[in-house]
């Protein structure tokens, strides 16, 4: 195979890539800092429209969403988006939130325009005051707003696209039309469709920047994927040039992919994974592109056997979602490191959770829908929506439907029974956890559901104490050999 490596990427290449942990908690605070360090700061894309219209709806503290679109090159879209979220005075008060769109098969242009803004202003603000690599995380599986998305987040100059949670073959194809300005597809995956028949959604970006002086940079591409089957295909069948790979393990956090072969649950109803599911980095070498290891590799000594085997670095994500400059709401931070020293902490790899269908971390945390009555007390509702379906009704027409919505109407749109048994909505609680919570019409206030991935043994090197805390600084300091033991920091 011919994949050389551009220049540029030789030498911008990170040892440390910080993982785009949705939603909002990987966020611009924790990416500019990471950045700032040298290493590949990362903000989440995934619900970001969302993040930003409730920012705005709180009354955008700090001011930063509007000082962001202030630098929008187009200001009257900036400011519609301005005019329709933001709240202030007692208004930014208001204990629930306007909601966003749902996207469909068709152009909404207020929602195109959230979106792009949204990208733009999470990767602007990550950028602002360092010239440190940025990048920006997305899910594959959720495919109706990435062209919008991906545009937003270029214009901001984003470095690097890493997308997991699915096959992302058409993604480098459109960075590349994204980056000329040019008319760009995406097809999408659509339930009960006819072999025959195939759906798109469409993306012009003249109907955002209608007289674009330059071509954008186009952003380094890493598709994260978990076997040499899928970075095979990547490397060989992608619709442009991808930039090298995040091989991801499956102790890693948020979403999964599912063990090959059949699936066979434990005892705790968790997939089980086994040797076909360990990636054979000789093969990955082969492949000639740079590669990244996830899962477990939070400390200086496996990021020395990360690169033992050929690798270029590791992305890592608990340590960071941990640390303070996360967007993680600061009570679960402490109630999850207090369990860790404790020896209570439980991160399970549940296999219905997530309406995306893959296997989804959940770590079992007091007054989240970890706890079976939490969730049995959640009234069923679908609003948020990015992780709907679509699916070809009896009639021919494209509708969609969630597994996570009130079992009633998911039957009533031909839906399976068994498949809504144990889905959490995931939109509504990761949103929830970090304190955009929605408070429901009828007095029902979204429950948060916190992911993490299964090691946490970097902690004691971190902090002293269950009562502890430390910055992303610092852990950049103490996975880079610069401190070895980051509890000096509190004897200091």
């Amino acid at each position: 195979m011919n994949m050389t490596t551009p220049p540029e990427l030789r030498t911008r290449q990170p040892k440390i890539i910080q993982g785009g942990m949705g939603i909002g908690v990987s966020d611009w605070r924790l990416a500019r800092t990471v950045s700032s360090c040298g290493q590949l700061g990362v903000v989440s894309g995934t619900g970001i429209d969302i993040v930003i219209a409730r920012r705005l709806q709180r009354g955008d503290p700090g001011g930063h969403v509007r000082r962001a679109l202030s630098h929008f090159p187009v200001p009257e879209i900036a400011q519609r988006v301005i005019d329709r979220y933001f709240r202030e005075g007692d208004a930014a008060t208001a204990r629930n939130f306007k909601l966003v769109p749902a996207y469909t098969l068709y152009v909404n242009k207020d929602l195109y325009e959230l979106a792009v803004c949204a990208n733009f202003v999470e990767v602007w603000l990550a950028r602002e005051g360092h010239d440190g690599l940025i990048g920006i995380n997305y899910l594959e599986k959720i495919q109706l707003g990435h062209l919008p998305a991906l545009y937003g987040a270029m214009i901001a100059g984003v470095d690097y696209v890493l997308m997991g949670a699915g096959i992302p073959l058409q993604i480098p194809g459109a960075i590349d039309k994204l980056s000329l300005h040019e008319k760009a597809s995406y097809k999408v995956t659509v339930e009960n469709s006819a072999p025959d028949k195939s759906y798109s959604v469409h993306f012009d970006p003249a109907t955002i920047l209608p007289n674009p002086t330059a071509p954008l940079k186009r952003p380094n591409f890493l598709p994260i994927v978990s076997s040499v089957t899928l970075a095979n295909l990547m490397a060989t069948k992608a619709s442009g040039a991808i930039n090298g790979f995040v091989i991801e393990g499956a102790i890693a956090g948020g979403h999964n992919a599912p063990p090959r072969g059949k699936l066979r649950l434990n005892e705790n109803n968790e997939p089980v994974y086994g040797e076909r599911d360990i990636v054979d980095l000789a093969q990955i070498r082969e492949i000639g592109l740079p590669f990244w290891l996830a899962g477990g590799y939070a400390s200086p000594e496996k990021i020395a056997e990360a690169i033992a085997t050929g690798a270029t670095g590791v992305q890592l994500g608990s340590i960071f979602a941990l640390s303070r400059d996360s967007g993680l709401r600061t009570e679960f931070k402490r109630q999850i490191i207090r369990r860790a020293f404790q020896n209570d902490l439980e991160v399970r790899t549940d296999a219905l959770a997530s309406p995306s269908g893959f296997p989804f971390k959940v770590v079992t945390l007091d007054d989240t829908l970890s706890e079976h009555g939490n969730y049995n007390a959640r009234p069923r509702i679908c609003d948020v929506t990015r992780l709907r379906h679509p699916y070809v009704r009896e009639d021919g027409a494209v509708a969609f439907r969630c597994p996570a919505e009130p079992v009633a109407d998911y039957l009533k749109k031909g839906g399976k029974q068994e498949e809504t048994e144990g889905r959490k909505c995931l939109c509504n609680s990761l949103l929830s956890a970090i304190d955009l919570p929605q408070h429901q019409k009828y007095g029902y206030t979204e429950q948060p559901l916190i992911t993490l991935g299964q090691d946490v043994s970097f902690l004691p090197s971190m902090i002293e104490d269950e009562n502890g805390e430390y910055g992303a600084a610092d852990a950049i300091d103490y996975l880079t050999g610069v401190r070895a033991d980051i509890r000096a920091l509190t004897r200091a």
